[in-house]
């Protein structure tokens, strides 16, 4: 009879110091990757290179494909494909992760570069939904391209290593911000305010007519450093991210903290599980996408149809295509969206359905749905879907939840999830809890990383 409740316990509890040891190494390797990998071009490119050394080759490489064989496809450096070839027929249906590689950021303007006052700043435009208050008075680093019009690409990475100076956003010192303090939390912090100090020393040439001696001696020294001028500003893409490093958090060493966890725990776990997803039944297919943050729109969103192109290719290497084949593939196919979820936080219960709301260390969390209000804009997966995926976890010994995303009107989210939907295809949405989401540092609990992990792994294999 002790079976007909639901259990509700810690995943920490089910762990022996064997165990425990596991979780801790794989989250040193996710912490590790995370310090490389803090913009979506990083991720693709690292993890790129992560599954060349696996044994992923370039679809291109391939003119048939076969049941065992590993490909990869990269879309303009910011979106990553991967497939094992399975065993089945793959009119049967594939089985698909897909997490997004973006986060939550700062991002240069087109002419970012001004002087006021002596002082030199970039002028910045958000990306995603962020507290702007929680973006000023920290340490920040600036990652990216600059692409010249010779087709040159400049990599840009600064601010990470101790010898690196970093950047900050100024706020107004306490004493003077009784105006400040009686706006609204979401007034308070102007968007156009949030712009990037970057230099003080004024250039020392001889030059009377210049007025911006500072800005000037600050594109002295990005031209020697990357040999650009201001004009090429215009086709960069330079964001502006905390320069935290990822670190273990609590005396106990449970949890993550640092920037970008929305969705990069997601994209790592996933990854680690299509590594080592070997000769499968059903195609297990991977990927990464960008801009999810804003809409998942442009020809690296969820909602370009590169994703269709890629599948399709794989229908054609494998000399089974034929008209419509693809759309019945996506009919026949499952998918786990893999985006984070937010865990109740103690601090903040009124905004939480506490009977419904993932837990930190409680295991992965499943979403039958998303949207906001009355399910608004959401992929709501169907009974025999979720029956489906709980038989899976069950059976794999995966520590998981379900939930939901705050009450009812509180607000509410969305994911990549009804995009795959609306191709035909089960789609639920199953992610790792955080706190702090959206902030510049974010916390997960290292158990609830190692279950989305085995989650993840389990799921390629059914």
């Amino acid at each position: 009879m002790s079976d007909l409740l639901k259990k509700d316990k810690s995943g920490w509890e089910e762990l022996n110091e064997e165990n425990k040891k596991i979780v801790f190494d794989f989250s040193d390797e996710y912490m590790k990757f995370l310090n490389k990998s803090k913009t979506e071009r990083e991720i693709v490119a690292n993890a790129t290179e992560i599954a060349k050394q696996n044994g992923f080759k370039e679809l291109n490489e391939y003119s048939e494909l076969h049941p065992g064989d590993k490909v990869f496809y990269v879309n303009r450096e910011k979106n990553l494909y991967m497939a094992v070839i399975g065993s089945k027929d793959i009119e049967e249906g594939i089985n698909i992760i897909g997490a997004h590689a973006d986060s939550p950021r700062l991002d240069l303007k087109p002419s970012p570069l001004y002087e006021d006052k002596g002082l030199a700043y970039f002028n910045t435009h958000y990306y995603g939904g962020i507290k702007k208050y929680q973006w000023t008075a920290i340490p920040l680093a600036i990652h990216g391209v600059i692409v010249k019009t010779n087709g040159e690409k400049v990599k840009v990475s600064i601010g990470e290593e101790e010898s690196d100076p970093v950047f900050v956003i100024t706020d107004l010192l306490p004493h003077l911000a009784r105006e400040q303090s009686q706006k609204k939390l979401n007034e308070a912090i102007e968007g156009e305010k949030l712009d990037l100090l970057i230099g003080n020393i004024a250039d020392s040439e001889e030059d009377n007519e210049c007025k911006e001696k500072v800005k000037k001696n600050i594109m002295k020294i990005l031209n020697s450093k990357y040999g650009i001028t201001e004009d090429d500003f215009a086709s960069s893409e330079l964001e502006i991210v905390p320069a935290f490093k990822a670190r273990t958090l609590g005396f106990d060493e449970s949890m993550v903290a640092a920037y970008g966890q929305d969705d990069k725990v997601c994209v790592y776990t996933s990854l680690r599980a299509i590594l080592e997803t070997n000769n499968p039944e059903r195609t297990a297919i991977c990927l990464f996408s960008d801009k999810e943050e804003i809409g998942s729109m442009g020809n690296t969103g969820m909602q370009s149809n590169v994703f269709d192109t890629f599948v399709a290719e794989l229908l054609n290497k494998l000399m089974v295509n034929r008209p419509n084949l693809l759309d019945k593939v996506f009919c026949n196919s499952r998918m786990l969206s893999a985006d984070v979820d937010a865990a109740v936080d103690p601090l903040y219960v009124a905004a939480h359905d506490l009977t419904n709301d993932g837990k930190l260390s409680h295991g992965v969390s499943v979403n039958k749905y998303t949207g906001s209000g009355g399910k608004y804009n959401a992929s709501d997966a169907n009974a025999e879907f979720v029956a489906f995926i709980r038989k899976i976890f069950n059976e794999n010994n995966v520590n998981y939840q379900f939930s939901e995303l705050g009450k009812v009107d509180q607000g509410g989210g969305g994911t990549i999830a009804y995009i795959l939907a609306n191709k035909g295809v089960d789609v639920i949405d199953c992610g790792v809890p955080v706190l702090s989401m959206h902030a510049p540092y974010e916390v997960t609990s290292k158990v609830d990383i190692y279950s989305a992990y085995n989650a993840y792994k389990a799921f390629f294999n059914n």
